[in-house]
């Protein structure tokens, strides 16, 4: 059976460096075919008057939401995150684990695959691959991360058991400095991984290799990175003046605070920063006392903190850093870009998801006046029914 298209009547898009206003999106086959005023047509019309249309948010960075933890996350419990995340406007999305046993992750492995090869057909935020978060971490710089499952890069076999999935995207976050750390990037995006660096206080000279080796991306900008200091450049500084990298950026204002997030994709420009969630599995659940990685975790006016008393994560969608950087002043074309555009072309999707235009997947949220969704479209098909 045929799909009926769709028509956004009276929409107002955001596509590339400006907000249109008014005009009409027709979507046939899962896929933007026209931006402008339609005529004549068969398609399912939704009235978007007085709604944003925004290219649906990419999360790269996400522990898991609504009661879900990634690292023991069935398809089932994917599935229930996946289907969250599309109620808060997030088309597409990474599980991200923590450093775990390697029966764990292959665990989840088998489980992501198994709705990658379902998904298409459902209304859900699609997986796009897996994001292992700090297996090779500095543990001075572990944050939440667990260090007893952290690996060291010596036979050359240790990438190897890492499971991998059928397809899609594998991403990971590591530190350079680590014991042959700069031998393990170029081994890394031999395989066809995209290699970030984090949970590091590599110097100058490391960072730099690491570049030179393809790591040119950073984990949660700020976080478990050594700081920018006036006669100490730190991770910070070398990332803010190293011409090519690019940050993603936990846009919660706790992580960081709203000031900093300005001075930050400000100073680094907004074609570069990326807006993640870090979110982790109390999200949407609200405030209260949470079993997490195998500790207590609470959860207090939206933030996270564990028995060690570091910050566990995130209880933010993508939706809420949206919301953030507008309240800072960052226009709907440049907040687009950091949600959207930028996660897809880290990716290496660029050509079919991250923007509204004419030949790309429609994954569509709609925003009211008060930046509330009130409508996800994924693949072409409508959002139905809602979590939380």
């Amino acid at each position: 059976m045929t799909e009926q298209p769709i028509l956004l009547r009276n929409a107002a898009p955001i596509t590339g460096s400006e907000a249109k206003e008014r005009t009409d999106i027709l979507i046939e086959k899962g896929i933007v075919v026209q931006i402008s005023d339609v005529q004549n047509t068969d398609a399912k019309i939704i009235d978007a008057v007085g709604l944003q249309v925004f290219a649906g948010f990419i999360d790269i960075h996400n522990h898991g939401a609504f009661g879900v933890d990634v690292n023991s996350a069935t398809s089932e419990d994917l599935r229930r995150v996946s289907k969250f995340l599309a109620n808060q406007g997030v088309t597409a999305w990474l599980p991200t684990f923590v450093p775990d046993a390697d029966e764990n992750y292959r665990k989840v492995i088998e489980a992501i695959d198994e709705v990658m090869e379902t998904q298409t057909s459902e209304s859900v935020a699609q997986i796009l691959g897996v994001h292992y978060e700090g297996v090779f971490a500095n543990e001075k710089m572990c944050g939440a991360l667990r260090p007893k499952f952290f690996k060291t890069f010596k036979n050359g076999d240790e990438i190897e058991s890492l499971p991998k999935l059928k397809k899609g995207v594998h991403l990971t976050t590591l530190a350079p400095e680590v014991e042959n750390g700069v031998e393990l990037i170029k081994e890394l995006k031999k395989q066809n991984w995209i290699v970030s660096i984090g949970h590091t206080k590599a110097d100058l000279e490391t960072l730099d290799k690491a570049f030179e080796a393809g790591a040119r991306h950073l984990t949660h900008f700020f976080n478990a990175m050594t700081g920018l200091h006036h006669r100490e450049t730190g991770v910070v500084g070398w990332a803010l003046t190293k011409e090519e990298t690019t940050f993603d950026i936990i846009a919660d204002g706790v992580h960081v605070a709203p000031r900093m997030l300005k001075f930050g994709a400000a100073s680094k420009g907004i074609g570069n920063v990326s807006l993640i969630s870090d979110s982790v599995a109390p999200t949407g659940l609200g405030d209260g006392s949470y079993e997490l990685w195998g500790e207590k975790v609470s959860v207090v006016n939206g933030k996270t903190q564990n028995e060690r008393g570091s910050i566990a994560g995130s209880v933010i969608t993508m939706l809420d850093a949206v919301k953030q950087m507008r309240e800072l002043g960052f226009s709907d074309s440049e907040v687009s870009r950091m949600a959207s555009a930028n996660p897809a072309r880290l990716l290496g999707l660029e050509k079919t998801y991250g923007a509204i235009e004419t030949g790309k997947r429609a994954d569509l949220v709609a925003l009211d006046e008060q930046g509330n969704v009130k409508l996800t479209i994924i693949g072409g098909k409508i959002q139905t029914g809602r979590t939380g």
